[in-house]
């Protein structure tokens, strides 16, 4: 699945994966627990595939951060936890992206993208291979 599908939902904890579309919004199933929750357009939602990280040349999209978190790992969970201290995961975030604005990139952000990664790695979501703009047929979108 590309993160087009997954969602970050303000005031919710973890990740949704959206499932179906409504004439209000959509419906979404938890990462974490499995829940489905309907989302209307009160909601503020991001998709992953539409956030990036600041470098000090230029926006890296958040599918090739977790790409070179992949690498990092070999395709296993964080070697840190997100619940480290604000120096721990700069370090951390540092050796994946040596070049990323640590002015414009917080503490608070580099937890959340290590709190993802290790949330998609867990559910084997990090199929990073399509490309922005392309989509894959899955099985659901062909019923």
């Amino acid at each position: 699945m590309s993160l087009e599908k997954i969602l970050s939902i303000a005031g919710k904890p973890g990740l949704y994966k959206m499932i179906a579309q409504t004439r209000g919004g959509f419906v979404a199933e938890s990462l974490l627990d499995g829940k489905k929750m309907s989302v209307g357009i009160h909601h503020n939602v991001s998709i992953l595939s539409e956030i990036a990280i600041y470098t000090l040349t230029e926006e890296k999209p958040l599918r090739e951060v977790f790409k070179l978190i992949k690498e990092k790992e070999s395709g296993n969970e964080t070697s840190i936890s997100h619940k480290e201290s604000k120096d721990k995961l700069e370090e951390y975030f540092f050796e994946v992206l040596p070049d990323y604005d640590e002015d414009r990139v917080y503490a608070s952000d580099i937890k959340k993208i290590i709190q993802w990664y290790n949330l998609l790695q867990k559910n084997d979501l990090l199929d990073l291979e399509v490309e922005a703009g392309t989509e894959a047929v899955t099985a659901d979108e062909e019923e």
